[in-house]
């Protein structure tokens, strides 16, 4: 079975639609030249998480200092609270949205809205589907980030014959970026599944029974609970556990813990993770969680920054890949940046020395 790295395979037009991208517009017909003091609009998801704290801010100054206005808004994952958001933004004339969807394909009216009012739009780290009127996408490469979690999964069960009992888990199945793990990860894994190294005794191996809606920890901890008491009785024990976000893994941790998993007779199987939050990155240290993919929202904002200005100038900005981001309408012209796991080999190079936290905050 191939596990395609994109999305929805595009067609030559699509392609030919990817080299347009926003550069349809002409430099008048954008919302671009619109210089400094310009009002940018820009929504994430929820507090709920801190790493969406992290966007938001470090996008808010990264503008602010470029002389732009700012409104930040964050919905706290209710996706008519999103809509809203954007409709005023639009309404109080922002020149350019910056949006991290909650549902990437809740805000089709409200694009179009932007659209109409040649408000050029980013996808910030989740891609907006189903839509034209999306501009630009910046991101990490997430089918990476899936190749990541897999290769980290498999160091930490060692270099055994096995064979190693794993469970999989899939993130939100309305974020697109759920599907690029899952897949990212599978490319590396079902090979070992089909050769018997690796066993999923629940047989759930396919997206749709592993995902999270909204990537709720306590979902994600009932799920993990529900596994132990059908799958794993009789002495069967789990090795390792492919979890996408820390979130998650926090819970599926904790359900883990209630089954007597985390003593020296019965150690934790091995954990994957997602995003290097202070709590996870805390249990990696403790040895609970295994890994985390750091992805460095300084340098996701960075270049969001960087994209919207040079769009609000009238220009182009950079772009590394056109090809992979198929949103359901077009191909939407992408920035990526490289993921990299994290463990307790690393973490403080990783994560202390290069200033993202401090060590009193990982104490």
């Amino acid at each position: 079975m191939r596990f395609p790295r994109t999305a929805v395979v595009a067609g030559a037009a699509m392609l030919v639609l990817a080299g347009c991208g926003s550069a349809e517009k002409t430099v008048d017909q954008q919302a671009g030249a619109a210089g400094a003091g310009s009002l940018v609009g820009v929504t994430m998801p929820t507090r709920a998480s801190e790493r969406w704290i992290h966007d938001g801010n470090n996008i808010k100054k990264g503008l602010e200092d470029l002389g732009y206005q700012v409104d930040l808004q964050y919905a706290e994952n209710d996706i008519p609270t999103q809509a809203n958001q954007i409709e005023n933004q639009i309404t109080k004339g922002a020149k350019l949205l910056v949006v991290a969807p909650i549902d990437g394909t809740a805000l089709t009216s409200q694009l179009q809205q932007a659209e109409d009012g040649n408000i050029p739009v980013i996808s910030y780290d989740r891609l907006i589907r189903n839509s034209p009127s999306v501009d630009y996408y910046a991101t990490f490469d997430n089918f990476k980030v899936g190749v990541e979690q897999a290769n980290s999964l498999l160091k930490g069960l060692g270099t055994g014959p096995g064979p190693f009992n794993i469970e999989l888990f899939g993130g939100s199945p309305d974020d697109n970026n759920a599907t690029f793990f899952f897949n990212g990860a599978m490319s590396v894994l079902k090979p070992l599944m089909d050769s018997g190294k690796l066993v999923v005794p629940s047989g759930q191996t396919d997206f749709a029974p592993t995902a999270i809606l909204r990537w709720d920890p306590a979902t994600a901890q009932r799920r993990m609970e529900d596994l132990i008491t059908k799958t794993y009785t009789g002495g069967r024990k789990v090795n390792g556990i492919l979890s996408p976000y820390d979130g998650l893994s926090i819970g599926i941790l904790s359900a883990l813990r209630s089954s007597g998993y985390g003593t020296p007779a019965q150690p934790y199987p091995i954990v994957t993770g997602q995003d290097a939050e202070v709590a996870s990155v805390k249990s990696i240290i403790a040895g609970e969680q295994y890994s985390t993919v750091f992805k460095d929202t300084r340098q996701l904002a960075g270049v969001t920054v960087k994209m919207a200005d040079a769009v609000l100038k009238g220009g182009q900005p950079e772009v590394n890949n056109t090809t992979d981001y198929n949103n359901g309408n077009k191909v939407v012209p992408a920035h990526l940046l490289q993921p990299v796991t994290v463990d307790r080999n690393n973490y403080q190079a990783a994560l202390v020395d290069s200033g993202y936290y401090t060590a009193d905050q990982l104490k």
